[in-house]
């Protein structure tokens, strides 16, 4: 039986030496003097608030994109041993010593360093020369941009790592398509092409772009294979449904799984929950959660509520009243109905509670069993601090005259009659015969007189600042919208706090608003109602684009007539600039003409029949445009439509692309134009002479990516190569 033993075990492997020595130097370049700067560098301002949010269990939400990137910022905080006690509030700050910066730095770095060896293995897999393949990945080993982002706790080397990760496993996979379909490696390289698309799409939306661009080319190349007849019908139905598993139903499932961590970490309430909806605020620990606790869960005639406008934004606001009423006259001359003010105020307070009233009735207590409130029924809401009733009416609104003015009526005995009767809709309602629910019911007040909407104008304050003037407190505006077409969200409310009243008599009742309710009624949200709304909230919350002093136009980063200063020394001139590499980007934009050029060329004379390359060349020519070319495309155009703030590092994952077609179009030259010896060897020596080129300016602008050694101002000023830099010299 151990007869085996007697003979010893050998183990071969294939060591690409290539391969192995550009990762190497890969790590070096991005991991040397990792620590360095020991202070906040740039967005690290930005992403460091939400790794120490992490650290605490904090809930927050980020308008910039998905969770996975920073759930990876905060994987190395907690490898660390961050317990997330840092203030981030000023770029160039120290890092106290709680702050494990060079583990906080190392996922990012990691990422870019690895993108060497890709972009080789790239290169190797759309069937170009070992030479080739080396020379963009050291063009991506020494330029000086990717450097730069990679070094530091930012996004965007981890974007283009699972970018470029992503491409490379299409490719292996459909290089064993024609010889090896559904083999273990085929399905390795199928799945691992989703998940790095999952991932990518995860780290920043700006993943998509290449995620589109894969799904395209699968779909070109499973259309070519629909046209095989050696391929029967189940046989093209598994690879599609093959396709459809790997690129589309389990990227959306990872995509899924990322919040679920995400929502799974941050259980507790911070400052970001006021964005949230009521039911999601009440599903985090403490905050809203310690107030809402144990409410009673349907809302019955004799309710004491408080009712929050759904939008939340610019801010969250309650429906709201006071003794106050409209002036007789506005500033403008328009007349108001001089009834007591309605509001929508942005701040809890005794003057937000309200009593669902049965029209039919006189009492404001609930009875004993309740008698719930359903969708269709009509109320009267009656402010509990001073007991007067909603109401609405055909007089113009103080800030919106084409809208209907909003008041709790009061009878001057005159010829202006209450019309106080408001019907409830609940929104998101299963059924008709829905039940009004505390924080889960979104609903619709609409008058029955005139089928106005009570709304909130949140919108006003957002775009212009605009609030009701001194004499309404500066709060927002509430109106009676006519024109309620849709659900917009500053027509629909949710009740928030709640509590059975018990009390018939005014003074009692005044008391009772001001004390907790003690009820034991749960209302957990499900995940795919916390994920849903958290990703509607991501989608739509935009934060107001200011002009940022290194802001820049995406026509400014084809010729990198823009940079980004990360960081300055406090003392010498040391500092840390976004800057590529200008030979590189200056080649970059070359090949990317060149290549458009002679495409347009071949194809005009193959179209007359004229074939000036073979074949396989010209598919491999294609297919090396169309995923460089291609991916430099969808990683760029996209940018001329966005109305967003934009910097020169969301050219990155673009100018990626465009790199590695340099090589592309060099062996191409070398191949197919440069036919005798003299020109082959004349095209070497000017290869050497290029590559030199880029050496130099590398090794010229290291000391603006890593930060030292430190320059003097004559030294800055030497390297200030376009008037529009703005290279940071002290006086």
């Amino acid at each position: 039986m151990l007869g085996f033993l007697k003979e010893p075990v050998v183990v071969t492997a294939k060591i690409n030496v290539n391969l192995g020595a550009l990762t190497v130097l890969g790590l070096l370049s991005r991991l040397w003097g990792l620590c360095y700067p020991r202070a906040v560098v740039f967005d690290e301002v930005y992403y460091g608030q939400f790794v120490s949010l992490y650290m605490k269990r904090i809930f927050f939400v980020d308008d910039s994109g998905p969770p996975f990137g920073h759930m990876l910022l905060a994987l190395g905080g907690y490898l660390g041993g961050f317990d997330g006690n840092f203030l981030w509030n000023r770029i160039g700050a120290e890092y106290s010593m709680n702050v494990p910066v060079w583990s906080l730095r190392l996922l990012p770095a990691l990422a870019g360093a690895l993108c060497v060896p890709l972009a080789y293995q790239i290169l190797v897999e759309l069937h170009f020369s070992h030479c080739a393949a080396l020379g963009a990945a050291l063009l991506i080993l020494l330029e000086n941009s990717l450097i730069t982002q990679s070094r530091f706790m930012l996004l965007e080397s981890i974007l283009i790592f699972f970018i470029l990760l992503a491409v490379l496993s299409y490719l292996k996979f459909y290089n064993l398509q024609k010889h090896s379909a559904f083999s273990g490696s085929w399905w390795f390289w199928l799945l691992l092409t989703g998940v790095a698309c999952s991932c990518a799409v995860g780290v920043k939306y700006m993943g998509l772009f290449t995620y589109m661009l894969l799904l395209v080319t699968a779909g070109l190349h499973f259309w070519h294979m629909i046209g095989d007849q050696n391929l029967s019908n189940v046989s093209l139905l598994c690879h599609f449904l093959a396709r459809a598993l790997a690129l589309i139903i389990i990227p959306m499932g990872l995509y899924l799984s990322f919040f679920y961590v995400h929502l799974a970490l941050l259980y507790r309430s911070g400052p970001h929950d006021q964005i949230m909806t009521s039911a999601f605020q009440a599903s985090l620990e403490g905050g809203l959660a310690r107030i809402t606790q144990g409410q009673p869960l349907e809302v019955a005639y004799g309710s004491q509520i408080t009712l929050r406008n759904v939008l939340g934004k610019p801010m969250q606001c309650w429906l709201h009243s006071h003794t106050n009423t409209y002036p007789i006259r506005y500033e403008n001359g328009r007349g108001s109905s001089h009834q007591q003010q309605v509001t929508c105020y942005p701040f809890k307070d005794v003057n937000n509670w309200w009593i669902v009233k049965d029209p039919g009735m006189q009492q404001l207590v609930v009875s004993n069993p309740p008698r719930p409130v359903r969708h269709g029924h009509i109320v009267q809401l009656v402010h509990g601090i001073t007991t007067r009733y909603l109401n609405t009416h055909d007089v113009a609104a103080p800030l919106s005259p084409h809208s209907q003015e909003v008041s709790c009526y009061i009878d001057y005995n005159i010829s202006m009659p209450a019309q106080n009767l408001w019907r409830v809709e609940i929104v998101n309602r299963e059924s008709d015969a829905d039940v009004w629910k505390t924080i889960l019911s979104e609903v619709r007040f609409v008058h029955v007189n005139t089928s106005a909407v009570l709304k909130a104008i949140v919108f006003l304050f957002q775009l212009s600042g605009a609030s009701l003037p001194e004499w309404g407190y500066r709060q927002l505006e509430v109106v009676g919208e006519k024109l309620s077409k849709g659900y917009h969200q500053s027509m629909v409310w949710n009740v928030e706090e709640h509590r059975y009243g018990k009390s018939q008599e005014q003074k009692e009742r005044e008391v009772e608003l001001h004390s907790p309710t003690q009820m034991d009624i749960s209302k957990n949200l499900s995940f795919m109602a916390k994920f849903t709304e958290l990703q509607w909230k991501i989608l739509t919350l935009k934060n107001e684009d200011t002009e940022h002093k290194y802001s820049s136009s995406a026509l400014d980063w084809i010729t990198m007539d823009t940079n980004i200063a990360y960081w300055l020394h406090p003392t010498s001139g040391a500092q840390i600039h976004l800057l590529g590499n200008v030979a590189t980007w200056a080649s970059a934009n070359a090949a990317a003409l060149v290549y458009l050029c002679l495409s347009l060329w071949y194809l005009l004379r193959r179209r007359r029949k004229i074939y000036d390359i073979p074949e396989d060349a010209w598919q491999l020519w294609m297919s090396a445009g169309g995923i460089c070319g291609g991916g430099w495309a969808v990683n760029y155009l996209p940018f001329f439509l966005m109305e967003k703030t934009l910097f020169l590092y969301h050219y990155l994952p673009a100018v990626t692309f465009q790199i590695l077609l340099i090589p592309v179009v060099l062996q191409h030259l070398s191949d197919h134009l440069c036919r005798s010896v003299l020109l082959k060897s004349m095209f070497s020596a000017l290869l050497v002479a290029w590559f030199s080129w880029v050496y130099f300016v590398y090794c010229t602008f290291s000391p603006l990516s890593y930060g030292q050694p430190a320059l003097s101002p004559s030294e800055l000023r030497a390297l200030r190569w376009k008037d529009t830099w703005n290279i940071l010299i002290r006086k």
